[in-house]
This record gives C-alpha cells, sequence and structure tokens, in this order.
C-alpha cells in the first residue's frame, strides 16, 4: 500500500505535494469557470463538469510533466487513463455537488454549489491521487513489477 508519511519514502511525500499543488492550481481554474458559468446563468449541473474539465487537462499536462515525469512517456494510454479516473472523480464530484444541502446550509440554494464544491475536491483529490499513482502513472520499467499484495507500484529503488 502507497503511505505518504513514511519517512523512508519521500520521493512519495514530494510526490504526493507535488500533486497538491497541481491541483490546487487545477482547483483555481475550476472554481473561476464554475463560478463565471453560474454568473452567466448556467445549470450547475453542466457548469460544474464543464468546469471540472478545464482542471482535468490542467493537472494532466502538468502532473504527466511534473508529479509524475519519471513515468509519463507513452502518453496515448495515460490520457485516456487519467480521462477515465478524472470522470469517476467527477460522478463524485457530482454526487457530492448536486444535492444541495450545503446550499440549504448557507441560505443560497442556487449557490450551495460552491461551499459543497469545496467538500467533493476534499474528497475527489485522495480517489485521483491513488488511482492515478497505482495506475495510469504507475512505474512500468523492465523487469519493475509491483509486489503481490497492496498498491506500491514504486520504482525498484524505492521498495526498501
Amino acid at each position: 500500500m502507497i503511505t505518504l508519511a513514511n519517512p523512508a519514502k519521500p520521493k512519495e511525500l514530494q510526490r504526493f505535494s507535488r500533486f497538491l499543488a497541481v491541483g490546487a492550481l487545477g482547483a483555481l481554474i475550476d472554481f473561476n469557470v464554475l463560478t463565471t458559468f453560474k454568473l452567466l446563468g448556467m445549470p450547475t449541473l453542466p457548469a460544474n463538469s464543464l468546469s471540472f474539465s478545464a482542471g482535468l487537462f490542467n493537472n494532466y499536462l502538468l502532473n504527466s510533466r511534473w508529479t509524475f515525469s519519471e513515468q509519463a512517456n507513452n502518453w496515448k494510454r495515460k490520457l485516456p487513463q487519467f480521462i477515465l479516473v478524472s470522470l469517476v472523480g467527477l460522478a463524485l464530484n457530482n454526487a457530492i455537488v448536486l444535492p444541495g444541502p450545503l446550499g440549504e446550509l448557507v441560505g443560497q440554494v442556487d449557490w450551495g454549489c460552491l461551499p459543497a464544491r469545496v467538500v467533493a475536491t476534499g474528497v475527489v483529490v485522495f480517489w485521483n491521487y491513488f488511482v492515478n499513482r497505482c495506475w495510469t502513472f504507475r512505474s512500468q520499467a523492465a523487469g519493475d513489477k509491483p509486489p503481490a499484495t497492496g498498491c506500491t507500484y514504486l520504482p525498484k529503488e524505492e521498495y526498501v
């Protein structure tokens, strides 16, 4: 299993930190696009989906070139995988954002999607990181096979 707090694995903590930095920029893009669409009167579902997509493409480009650069070759396979993982993340995101209970709490049912989006982002970031780390950007060097249990797709030098 991937652990982030293991001091013997500083590279994994660095990778997760980079993922969070990229995600923060993607979230900023996403929230700005969502707010713009809502100000223009767009319904929540298409506004949320389109803004999520804007952040997704930013995140793929930066994660493939910076966060997971050592596993970034073969973009023709990795981009569809990243998109699939992100679509599941979008479904989780929409499931949290659309019911709207946070809108009732803040007294603005139509704008409740924004605080709900903060909650959804906190949930989806972990889904996206671990699935992309274990599937999309896993190391595929010759002879670099993961252990039989868990999701530890680390390069050989990190197995220690």
